[in-house]
């Protein structure tokens, strides 16, 4: 059997006494697009930073590539790189987009400007953004902007190809987004699989259908904690599974809660 690419085991996590995921197992293998769902409020976010190495559980066991880790990703290294798209596309207003693609290598690295600045083209280029590396984010549109954060998540280290992501966490790629917006976010999405110097790995959480059914191999439904449900996009429309018919549905009728 294949060696899963990150494994999470009995991964538990609370926040005061709310429990949000508990004893979690999730195996993730390479060159897979995952989509995890649920109702709000279900630790969904919460797991990508687990599995970013943001956040901490409370009990549990991470595997990278067959390597337990140890505290946050700040205390050792990931023998692969793990890179996120937050929710929002959190770009430094006070940079240009140069300076948010390459921030990194700014910081961290010895590479020249010129050198970082070929990097950043390159990045940008892969997400069909040429020519906008002096703008600042405030003179992008909301799609705009999420493309320079997906190419900020894949930039390339040369000098330390460990940081290359290998894996990339999108949160909310398409919130807030129009239909067409979306769409063409979605394409990116399995573009940026399929490229060279892309993300072959991929875990998304996402509410909206079009981008479940577009962008996923795979999904798993979290709710009260526990992974309840998990199948294939066409499964949607073919499942028993009342949590699965609520959710896509969006009826009020149904074992989700609906927080009043």
């Amino acid at each position: 059997m294949v060696e899963p690419l990150i494994e999470l085991k009995g991964i538990s996590k609370a926040f005061g006494d709310k429990v949000v995921l508990d004893a979690v197992d999730l195996t993730i293998h390479r060159g897979e697009a995952l989509a995890v769902v649920g109702p709000s409020g279900t630790g969904k976010s919460t797991i990508l930073r687990i599995i970013a190495g943001l956040l901490a559980p409370d009990a549990g066991e991470i595997y990278i590539q067959g390597h337990r880790r140890e505290g946050l990703i700040e205390d050792a290294d990931d023998p692969i790189g793990i890179g996120m798209v937050f929710q929002q596309a959190a770009l430094f207003d006070s940079l240009t987009v140069d300076e948010n693609v390459g921030f990194l290598l700014y910081e961290r690295s010895r590479l020249s400007r010129s050198q970082i600045r070929q990097l950043v083209e390159q990045r940008l280029a892969m997400v069909g953004l040429s020519g906008v590396s002096d703008r600042y984010p405030s003179e992008l549109s909301g799609g705009m902007q999420k493309r320079v954060s997906f190419a900020r998540a894949i930039m390339a280290n040369p000098e330390n190809p460990k940081d290359t992501p290998e894996v990339l966490l999108y949160d909310e790629p398409t919130a807030g987004l129009d239909p067409i917006a979306s769409t063409v976010i979605e394409d990116l999405v399995r573009d940026l699989q399929r490229l060279e110097g892309g993300c072959g790995t991929y875990v998304m959480v996402t509410h909206q259908e079009s981008t479940i059914r577009r962008t996923a191999d795979r999904i798993i439904l979290l709710y009260q904690g526990k992974i309840q449900w998990q199948g294939i996009p066409s499964d949607i429309d073919t499942t028993d599974n009342p949590l699965i018919r609520q959710f896509f549905s969006g009826s009020l009728d149904g074992p989700i809660q609906v927080a009043g």
